[in-house]
């Protein structure tokens, strides 16, 4: 078995202004450092409306069509902006999780890396925020569950700010558990240990601001894996933000590539235990080039070696 690597060149076309954190150069730093890698490589298609419409109403996924511009940049809030190519640019990143799941759940590959543009784990069902248009992540989960007959699926997230969107989306669904470990406070300001979804489906740890290693993996170890194998998942999804590293701009939680190789082979060994190794893997944040291209290629790297022994 093998490694799918899914991305488009039309992520780069997202276009966001000078020094904008979430800009073209974050993918073009991740896409060189896994150039040489072993990888199965695909296209990422478009979404389309009916696969967005599992957690997009169509009026809102026509209301962001609607405000394309022709020409330049438009700001939807103080964060998040959009130019002519985001819209392609983020139905690409949602079909590009679908395809991940589609080519996992046939036997195409043991696992996937989604590399795409813009992230999706702030947007919200009829918000685009925080840099995200759409849920690239929920919408995969979704179409694990309508389209291979799944029952319960499991999304990890480790991007240092709390996926509200993906939340939103996920916590009135029992067969999704949603668990997440990030910096608190921090943005967005949601992420309490007390949000819980239905069923206990939703499981929030807030980590302070340099937290590092230790707690951050206690986190892990303690309550993030235990309560993903008390779900037993049949598919591993992960939003991997690589900005929890101390180098990043955006936050502080301080920790190094050696713990995003350390929690890539937790979550794979919990793929092992419950669903052959089936795991998909979404990129989500990450600002400073050089910790974000080092961070993901040590997490694909496990993905190949994983991977390899299916």
């Amino acid at each position: 078995m093998t490694t799918a690597l899914i991305t488009h060149a039309a992520c780069l076309d997202h276009r966001v202004p000078e020094g904008h954190p979430e800009c073209a150069a974050r993918l073009v730093a991740v896409l060189g450092a896994l150039e040489d890698k072993a990888l199965l490589r695909f296209d990422a298609p478009l979404a389309t409306d009916a696969q967005l419409r599992a957690v997009h109403p169509q009026a809102h996924i026509d209301a962001l069509e609607a405000m394309m511009p022709d020409a330049g940049g438009v700001p939807i809030d103080g964060d998040t902006w959009i130019s002519p190519g985001s819209m392609r640019a983020a139905r690409r990143g949602a079909g590009g999780a679908i395809s991940g799941v589609d080519r996992v759940m046939s036997g195409g590959a043991q696992n996937a890396f989604v590399a795409t543009r813009p992230p999706g784990h702030h947007a919200e069902p009829s918000q685009a925020m925080g840099f995200c248009l759409l849920g690239n992540v929920a919408v995969a989960a979704n179409h694990a569950l309508d389209h291979h007959g799944l029952s319960r699926v499991v999304i990890v997230d480790f991007d240092v700010h709390h996926g509200n969107g993906t939340q939103e989306m996920t916590q009135g669904d029992a067969r999704i558990a949603y668990l997440s470990s990030h910096q608190m406070p921090l943005f967005p300001g949601t992420g309490h240990p007390s949000e819980t979804g239905v069923d206990g489906n939703v499981v929030n740890v807030a980590l302070s601001s340099g937290a590092g290693c230790k707690a951050f993996r206690a986190a892990m170890t303690d309550i993030i894996l235990p309560a993903a194998d008390a779900f037993a998942p049949q598919l591993v999804l992960v939003s991997a933000g690589f900005d929890a590293h101390r180098d990043d701009p955006l936050a502080g939680l301080m920790l190094d590539t050696a713990d995003f190789v350390w929690i890539t082979e937790a979550l794979c060994d919990l793929a092992d235990r419950h669903c052959g190794g089936k795991l998909v893997s979404c990129l989500e944040g990450g600002y400073d080039l050089d910790a974000l291209a080092a961070s993901a290629a040590a997490h694909v790297d496990v993905l190949i070696a994983r991977g390899g022994k299916g």
